[in-house]
């Protein structure tokens, strides 16, 4: 007999909203015995190598792009004590490569985890204080040793549309004096078509699959109707992957299950992730949070990519 109380109804959406099966806790290590299994395939970024699967930080800090309870779930799980377990985990399954947003939290986040012997690759992506301020930079390089530092995706969506593109490539270029790589992130194809065709100064593009930022004007002119909250078409993955195969910079890809959309089933998620690796070049990498509150996502995604690309 199904329970439908409140209380049930709530369990069984997040079970699936986390796109998982059952309540297995987080394991904390990837063997039994402990032992780190080995790295997962690189590529050069820069002058560094980094996996090709990078953990991402929206489950971090409750930004599951879902709604506001979802938020408030992750945020509960994830204690400082916990991003440190899981971030170490992922390096004992391989994953040697974190992007992170610079805010106060993730700072300190990150300098427990150097001080506690993390040796992950780090790529920041500008948020908050960064992108109010960007004179900041030279600092938050000090203290972070980003491998880039990429203009935030909802940003740059926004300042294209508002003709504010010189924005963009004035942090750009600020970000180029401080001597580390250079990205853009945005969720629009149609911005890193203009990026390319101007040939800007930027060494790494950060694509979402989903053009979760049109506005309802831009959908109703799109679809013929706006949608409640994000928007995440079927065939948006498709024109995202024709603008990263035909540019030459590495590039970064994010919401590959659409923000937990596309995780029904195993078979689903490895459908999804067989997508963009088969549908990106050889040289990107695509990044994932990891929400482990109910099954071991940080060895189920490795487990995953290994059996992908090995």
């Amino acid at each position: 007999m199904h329970n439908d109380s409140g209380e049930g109804s709530r369990r069984r959406f997040l079970q699936s909203a986390a796109g998982l099966s059952g309540a297995v806790a987080l394991q904390a290590s990837a063997r039994a015995d402990d032992t780190p299994l080995p790295r997962l395939p690189v590529v050069k970024f820069g002058k560094a190598d980094i996996t090709r699967l990078i953990i991402g930080s929206n489950p971090f800090y409750g930004y599951s792009h879902f709604n506001r309870i979802f938020d408030e779930h992750m945020r509960e799980f994830y204690t400082q004590d916990k991003k440190m377990e899981v971030l170490k985990s992922a390096e004992r399954n391989g994953i040697h490569t974190w992007q992170l947003h610079y805010n106060d939290q993730p700072l300190a986040d990150y300098l427990r985890y150097r001080e506690e012997g993390g040796k992950m690759n780090i790529v920041l992506l500008a948020d908050f204080e960064l992108m109010k301020n960007p004179k900041i930079m030279p600092d938050v390089v000090a203290k972070m040793k980003p491998l880039g530092i990429g203009h935030h995706g909802n940003w740059t969506d926004n300042r294209f549309r508002a003709g504010e593109k010189g924005k963009v490539k004035e942090f750009c270029k600020m970000v180029r004096d401080t001597g580390v790589m250079v990205g853009v992130s945005a969720h629009n194809p149609a911005v890193f078509d203009v990026i390319e065709s101007e040939d800007w100064d930027v060494d790494y593009f950060q694509t979402c699959l989903y053009r979760v930022s049109r506005t309802a004007e831009e959908a109703r002119a799109e679809l013929g109707e706006a949608p409640i909250g994000e928007t995440y078409m079927e065939k948006d993955p498709e024109r995202m992957c024709k603008m990263i195969r035909a540019t030459r910079k590495p590039c970064l890809v994010f919401k590959v299950l659409g923000a937990g959309r596309s995780i029904g089933s195993p078979e689903e998620i490895e459908k999804a992730v067989r997508f963009a690796f088969a549908n990106i070049k050889p040289t990107d990498p695509i990044i994932m949070g990891m929400y482990p509150r109910f099954t071991d996502q940080v060895k189920e995604n490795t487990d995953l990519v290994r059996r992908i690309l090995t």
